[in-house]
């Protein structure tokens, strides 16, 4: 199990593990909140259509912006869990480039435990970020090679 950590970036990697040493499902929700409330104030000029994340039952904005062939990702969401989910990936993905991210698979979740306590319309939200996150990194790299 731990070789698929290996593989992870180590921002991602280090989330990852923090949440297998939260033993019990509510100390992992409790976990997520927090990545939610450490998220950046999301320009409210943001909440455009271009950003929103589709497939998610609650609202949700993703930005990606280039600095220095680097990907850094602001996110928002009007609900408490996914925000925690847009959190943790903001964190994780950060400071990655655009080929890092693509590369990713969003199957880290299953490490986290956290698949285990989402509702599918949940679990199904994140991979809807995390899809999101990655088309924005090679839309991010497009425009700045372009």
């Amino acid at each position: 199990m731990s070789s698929n950590i290996d593989s992870l970036p180590p921002s991602l990697a280090k989330i990852v593990q923090r949440f297998q040493r939260a033993s019990d499902p509510k100390r992992r929700y409790e976990q997520l909140i927090w990545y939610g409330q450490r998220l950046p104030e999301f320009p409210e000029s943001d909440k455009i259509p271009e950003n929103k994340v589709s497939g998610c039952v609650s609202q949700v904005y993703i930005t990606a912006t280039l600095d220095d062939s680097k990907v850094l990702f602001q996110g928002d969401s009007d609900s408490q869990l996914t925000k925690g989910l847009v959190g943790l990936l903001v964190e994780g993905l950060n400071g990655l480039t655009p080929k890092e991210i693509i590369q990713l698979t969003p199957d880290f979740i299953q490490e986290t435990g956290l698949n285990v306590s989402l509702t599918p319309s949940r679990a199904n939200g994140f991979y809807n970020i995390f899809k999101t996150m990655q088309k924005k990194a090679l839309e991010s790299e497009l425009m700045a090679n372009g």
